[in-house]
């Protein structure tokens, strides 16, 4: 077999119906969208519509509810500190802010902080600054004789009352 020898199977492929095309196509004038109404211009699009029957999104019950002062913190382990420190992309010697984790590309954005959790061995004479860490986090860098200061999350600007 050659490649100008391929060929599909037959009735596998069909040709595209051309609607609109005048009356002998079988599909002209209306193009088989009836006549009048919403359905018959173009653009339209009815999501969620079911006939006047109540949409489903409707007849759920809706659950839970989004509390929206949740903070949103970027997450790091400490094997990925290490990680960062032995290829010299953050400098172990120096007290590692959120700052100095961005930069190194560990957190992508600091989002509202930046929390340590304790997977993997924490490197020696750690000094972290950070808006939060989990209390295995905190327990494994004081083991290996660091040091690690959890910062207040910054507080939402208090907006002033007229009295």
């Amino acid at each position: 077999m050659q490649l100008h020898e391929l060929r599909d199977n037959p009735g596998a492929t069909r040709k595209k119906k051309r609607v609109g095309r005048g009356p002998g196509s079988g599909k002209g004038k209306t193009a088989g969208r009836g006549i009048k109404g919403q359905k018959s211009r173009s653009g339209v699009a009815i999501n969620g519509y079911e006939g006047g029957q109540m949409p489903i999104y409707r007849r759920l019950p809706k659950r839970g509810f989004t509390n929206i002062f949740r903070k949103d913190f970027a997450v790091v382990n400490l094997d990925n500190i290490a990680k960062f420190i032995e290829a010299g992309k953050l400098d172990g010697a120096k007290p590692i802010d959120e700052a100095a984790l961005v930069a190194s590309g560990l957190v992508r954005r600091k989002l509202d902080g930046v929390r340590v959790l304790g997977r993997g061995d924490a490197p020696k004479g750690l000094t972290l600054e950070v808006t939060g860490a989990s209390k295995s986090a905190i327990a494994a860098i004081e083991a290996a004789g660091g040091k690690i200061t959890v910062l207040a999350p910054a507080a939402p600007a208090a907006t002033e009352t007229a009295e």
